[in-house]
């Protein structure tokens, strides 16, 4: 049984490194560009994010040029914030936007960037290894609400199921 375990273990883990299918990450991809603060602005609800808001996500580069991430929320049930750090690395070509996140020790799981803003970088839609696992962030806490409604188009096009959409941003000319 323990031999089984061992074999097993790494495949369902390998599992979680990939981009679903009928997605593509984005190609031309500048790491020093996307490095900063982003904000979430919705996501498809997770175990890991339930009654979570005001998401942040910081990615800097460490002293030996590792990316470092750093998680940020206000969990409304425990009324508290919280935070958690992890590091990402490039799946493959550093020029693509497939990268895989550990929060865990040696456990990964897919960070595909899989629409950007290419001329200013100030928004991105993110997925996970399954389209249940999908996020929208933006360098500003605030997005324009036609653009997020574009994104959120583009998202149901390549087979996201927004039914458990939330959304987590104010809108210009509403209360935050």
């Amino acid at each position: 049984m323990v031999k089984r375990l061992f074999f097993l273990l790494p495949m369902l883990l390998l599992g979680c490194i990939k981009v679903p299918e009928g997605v593509q990450v984005v190609e031309d991809f500048e790491l020093d560009r996307y490095l900063g603060t982003w904000y979430e602005v919705a996501r498809l609800e997770n175990s890991f994010e339930k009654d979570f808001s005001s998401v942040t996500a910081t990615y800097s580069l460490d002293e030996d040029g590792k990316v470092k991430v750093l998680n940020r929320g206000y969990d409304r049930d425990e009324e508290e914030w919280k935070e958690t750090e992890g590091k990402a690395k490039f799946v493959g070509d550093p020029s693509l936007g497939e990268l895989k996140v550990s929060f865990f020790g040696p456990f990964y799981s897919s960070y595909n960037i899989i629409d950007l803003d290419r001329e200013n970088y100030s928004w991105a839609m993110v997925c996970g290894y399954k389209k249940s696992l999908f996020w929208i962030l933006s360098k500003e806490p605030v997005m324009d609400k036609a653009l997020l409604e574009r994104l959120l188009e583009k998202a149901e096009s390549l087979g996201f199921d927004m039914t458990e959409l939330v959304i987590n941003a104010p809108f210009p000319g509403e209360p935050g």
